[in-house]
């Protein structure tokens, strides 16, 4: 919940305290190496998610500069990433533009809200195998929509589905062009091997650079021609859109929210993995809430731009490491060497052939399919290897919004299984060891009287665990003791159902004539109870804080039960 003080505290502003000249020169050489890597990609990126690639350049520029500027991270560099491809792909195709400014806007400020309640936080324990496999997902998916460039296929009106893609594909398999065939798999060859001769040439832009040349010598020279970026979009506009608006209503805004959550949801979770691994090489800190208000900052202005969804790029963020890079700074100085380039070089753009962004593309899903940490995880528990292969298959067979949905449903119901493993419902009559469960080599054994029942709750009493002890004290109904302890010493925490039913179990026992006193009640579980009325139930002297005088008293009350008896 919003704990009454908003955490936004972008780093920028503190990185500028003691900002030196030394630092500086580090940040700019930098921001010019990652500016020069982003370009590619944005292009790229923008092309395979349906719109131009001016649209791709102009969401690195304005998101990455507004992600660097109201960041929680000091090296994150944001923009437009792979993971959003289908998923921005699949919007344009059902709502459009104008559905995909909606929903990123609407991303956007969950995300926001996300940073304002202090879920920054909590996005980070999603389960690793539903990131890894809807990671995977993503990553099939975007080297399936690139098989057509990458063979020059020619086709028009290809599928969204994955099977019914993939089955015209092969149908048309006799329509392979080989001149753009050999434009891919030369594109592919120099980004593969450039990084092997040096690993700091950026292999996508050497490789467009090179095959942009060849290939317009070789039309030049009346060779082969290869569909190239300005015959499949026209030229392209080099000046940054004036902002403009967009309609909204509540039927839009109905139809659009499921999108507009899976969104933010994994911009969420690929910024803030980009940033754990960011602090992992710095030894830096991120504030993840303000990590989060940032990204939501940059979504929400930059459709009205006519830009994409943006998030932190991990492949951009460790260049920006490696090269020097330590604050905002460099992020900045990034966007505005992609604002030169694309008010002084975007005709240049249009010599690109589609077949060699294809082959930047296919790398990229090859990166993204983390194939060695599926190896890695498939000698995990059983349950890892099912949640990970059942988010890989939605994402793929279905689409990204229904993974993430039944993904993060996955990762509750993990949650919940987990912790109910690990918490167990204990039973002690004639004696109990204080020390029992604890760290403390003094051993304090305390008799229980005959008709006095001991319950100890040994982790966290919720509505899982609820339903398991009232299975438990309905099944021990029929012995029907003078007195039930209900030990709660490692109880952290107690939810509405536990609630419920410690109030029902209070009420039959009385009914009974059964005494139930509560022992090793923490404050925080205390107030709970007292907020709800259960103090109310029963004597004060009968919620304790330790187990000694709850025994003693548990005793007391059995004897005197059992003379009144008598």
């Amino acid at each position: 919940m919003l704990s009454g003080t908003i955490d936004f505290r972008p780093k920028l502003f503190g990185a500028l305290r003691h900002y030196t000249m030394s630092r500086f020169k580090d940040d700019v050489i930098a921001g010019i190496v990652v500016g020069i890597v982003a370009l590619p990609l944005a292009i790229a990126f923008g092309i395979a998610s349906g719109v131009s690639p001016t649209i791709g350049l102009i969401t690195a520029i304005i998101g990455g500069f507004l992600v660097s500027f109201f960041g929680g991270n000091s090296v994150q560099i944001g923009g437009p990433t792979g993971a959003f491809i289908v998923i921005v792909y699949n919007i344009i195709a059902q709502f459009g533009l104008h559905g995909l400014a909606v929903a990123t806007v609407m991303a956007g400020l969950i995300l926001v809200l996300m940073g304002l309640f202090h879920l920054g936080t909590i996005i980070k324990f999603i389960p690793y195998p539903i990131v890894v496999g809807f990671t995977a997902g993503i990553a099939l998916t975007i080297f399936s929509t690139q098989i057509n460039d990458f063979l020059g296929l020619g086709l028009s009106n290809i599928p969204g589905q994955f099977i019914p893609k993939w089955g015209m594909y092969f149908r048309n398999m006799g329509n392979i062009t080989w001149s753009t065939l050999g434009v891919g798999v030369v594109s592919l060859l120099i980004i593969i091997l450039a990084p092997k001769v040096n690993k700091k040439l950026p292999g996508a832009l050497l490789a467009i650079i090179l095959v942009t040349a060849g290939t317009y010598i070789i039309k030049i020279m009346g060779g082969f021609s290869v569909e190239t970026i300005g015959d499949r979009f026209g030229t392209m506009a080099t000046d940054i859109p004036a902002p403009h608006g967009f309609e909204l209503n509540m039927a839009t805004i109905n139809m659009l929210l499921p999108s507009a959550f899976t969104i933010a949801v994994l911009g969420a979770i690929e910024s803030l993995l980009s940033a754990t691994v960011a602090d992992g090489v710095t030894g830096s800190h991120t504030n993840s809430n303000t990590e989060l208000i940032g990204q939501g900052i940059a979504n929400v202005v930059v459709p009205f731009f006519g830009g994409i969804p943006v998030t932190g790029a991990i492949a951009r963020t460790m260049t920006n490491i490696t090269n020097g890079g330590r604050t905002p700074i460099a992020g900045i100085v990034h966007s505005l060497v992609l604002l030169l380039i694309f008010l002084f070089l975007m005709p240049l753009i249009n010599y690109v052939p589609m077949a060699c962004l294809a082959a930047v593309l296919i790398v990229v899903a090859y990166n993204m399919s983390g194939w060695r940490t599926i190896i890695g995880i498939f000698h995990a528990p059983k349950s890892d290897i099912s949640v990970l292969l059942v988010t890989f298959l939605l994402t793929v067979v279905f689409d990204l919004t229904i993974a993430i949905e039944i993904g993060l449903l996955l990762a509750v119901v993990l949650f919940m299984r987990r912790v109910m493993e690990n918490t167990s419902i204990r039973v002690y009559s004639e004696q109990l060891d204080v020390a029992e469960g604890t760290d403390l080599t003094q051993h304090e054994v305390l008799n229980v009287a005959q008709g006095v029942s001991v319950y100890e709750i040994d982790g966290p009493f919720f509505f899982g665990i609820a339903t398991k002890f009232d299975e438990m004290m309905r099944s021990s109904m029929a012995e029907k003791p003078l007195v039930r302890i209900i030990r709660m010493r490692k109880v952290a925490f107690i939810d509405a159902t536990a609630i419920h039913n410690l109030e029902l179990l209070i009420t039959s026992s009385h009914k009974e004539g059964i005494h139930v006193v509560l022992s090793g009640v923490n404050e925080n579980v205390r107030q709970s109870l007292e907020h709800a009325g259960i103090d109310k139930l029963m004597d004060s002297d009968h919620i304790c804080d330790n187990i000694v005088p709850a025994v003693k008293m548990a005793n007391n009350i059995a004897q005197a039960l059992r003379e009144k008896r008598m």
